[in-house]
């Protein structure tokens, strides 16, 4: 599954909000900036940099998530 859509699955509503998170380097797979592109593996580590908190997500199987964390940032990036 493309990283966009697992995003818009998961985190956000939208795609395109997904594709401007990551054009904005504000999502990394195992702590790298990754393309709209990426296909998501079982395992990988998705870190995603909202403008008020940050979650970090494990992929399980082919979609499924796991929620790791979910922080609020006291400044906005």
């Amino acid at each position: 599954m493309r990283l966009d859509l697992f995003l818009k699955i998961s985190v956000v509503k939208r795609r395109t909000v997904a594709q401007k998170l990551l054009k904005g380097q504000r999502v990394l797979v195992n702590g790298r900036p990754a393309k709209a592109s990426y296909e998501v593996k079982d395992g990988d580590i998705v870190e995603v940099l909202l403008p008020a908190k940050k979650i970090t997500l494990r992929v399980v199987g082919n979609g499924g998530y796991e929620v790791l964390s979910e922080e609020r940032v006291s400044k906005p990036f």
